[in-house]
């Protein structure tokens, strides 16, 4: 992988004096971007609606569940689909889909240097932060990083990442002009967390466990507030249909060119994370790219325990799926169970379609 990541960059560098990216003359990817072509709506498959109603009626907590073929055009919802839901670090995938766009028009590329400093490192999950020493921090590359973050999913990878890119607004940008529809997404890593704890970013939580330490101070009245307020309006909420029809139009090479699709699909193919969720319910010869993402706990209580991704079956056949808990009390047993049912009822439907076509000809 990180051979391919360095081999398709375009021929323009960013300023080496700057980390933004800079306008290039012209893109050098060959491969355009094809015009979106409108699909038939089709007839979901009644049994598949069925074990998606039974999963939702069985589950207790704030969800939504969206299902979306990607070759046969129908579409399989449950209530909280057209809800935002708060979306943790499966917001990760719309800082890697600026980085390729931003590649495709010829302003990044991969295999440039990338340099993160100590007052680059952010919270929880980082990994990465075990690398970055003194003055000199850690020299590494943009493919680098976007790795880390959708693969390790390291939050500070993913924020530098961020700031190479433009911020959140320039993610936000991206958003709107892929009509990517009811997706938002957040101030970044530390200020989003810090909000949702009901606390005001310092860099010295970064490390140590200052956020930990800083957090268990505060009272609980003051935790829970934070945290529905948090649930009320998430700043990175977004609507499990929306993701789906994102995903699915990026496996349908509507939103990058060819290249970065299989950059951005092969990298979210070989994530870690969520071995308990999507992944763990599917048979083999399934293939799966996804994104996790959970958010904090408070007392037995969760804000954004998810996973979205691009099931391939043996035959080929395409779903992409969002199932986002937003909020809820349930075991984390319980939770995974949900993600993992939704994953099964789709390999079975599909399981079943395959054996039917075989049988008809």
């Amino acid at each position: 992988m990180a051979a391919m990541l360095g081999s398709c960059g375009s021929t323009s560098r960013p300023s080496a004096t700057a980390d933004a990216p800079q306008a290039a003359p012209t893109p050098v990817v060959s491969i355009p971007i094809p015009s979106v072509v409108p699909r038939p709506v089709r007839a979901a498959p009644a049994a598949l609606v069925q074990t998606v109603d039974r999963l939702a009626a069985g589950f207790q907590g704030k969800f939504g569940i969206a299902v979306r073929a990607v070759d046969e055009g129908w579409t399989v919802t449950s209530a909280g689909a057209r809800t935002k839901l708060p979306q943790q670090s499966v917001s990760k995938l719309w800082v890697a889909l600026t980085l390729l766009d931003l590649r495709d028009q010829g302003k990044a590329r991969l295999d440039d240097p990338i340099t993160v400093h100590q007052e680059d490192l952010t919270l929880f999950h980082q990994p990465i932060a075990y690398l970055v020493k003194g003055a000199e921090g850690y020299q590494t590359t943009v493919g680098d990083l976007l790795t880390r973050a959708l693969t390790h999913s390291d939050n500070t990878a993913n924020d530098r990442l961020l700031t190479y890119v433009g911020g959140p607004a320039a993610v936000r940008s991206m958003i709107e002009r892929k009509q990517l529809g009811g997706i938002r997404f957040g101030p970044g890593e530390r200020l989003l967390q810090a909000g949702t704890a009901g606390l005001t970013w310092q860099q010295s939580y970064a490390t140590a466990g200052g956020f930990e330490n800083a957090r268990s101070r505060l009272s609980p009245e003051a935790r829970s507030a934070a945290l529905d307020a948090y649930v009320a309006n998430p700043p990175d909420g977004a609507e499990p249909l929306a993701i789906a029809d994102a995903i699915a139009r990026l496996a349908r090479g509507e939103l990058l060119s060819e290249t970065s699709t299989r950059v951005l699909l092969d990298t979210m193919g070989m994530s870690v994370t969520g071995r308990a969720r999507l992944r763990a319910a599917l048979p083999g010869g399934w293939q799966i790219a996804h994104k996790t993402g959970t958010g904090q706990d408070l007392g037995g209580r969760n804000a954004g325990f998810n996973d979205v991704g691009l099931l391939t079956a043996p035959d080929g056949r395409r779903y992409a799926i969002a199932v986002m808990i937003g909020d809820t009390r349930r075991p984390i047993r319980e939770r995974q169970q949900l993600i993992q049912g939704v994953a099964a009822a789709v390999a079975t439907y599909a399981t079943g379609a395959a054996s039917s076509n075989m049988a008809a000809q």
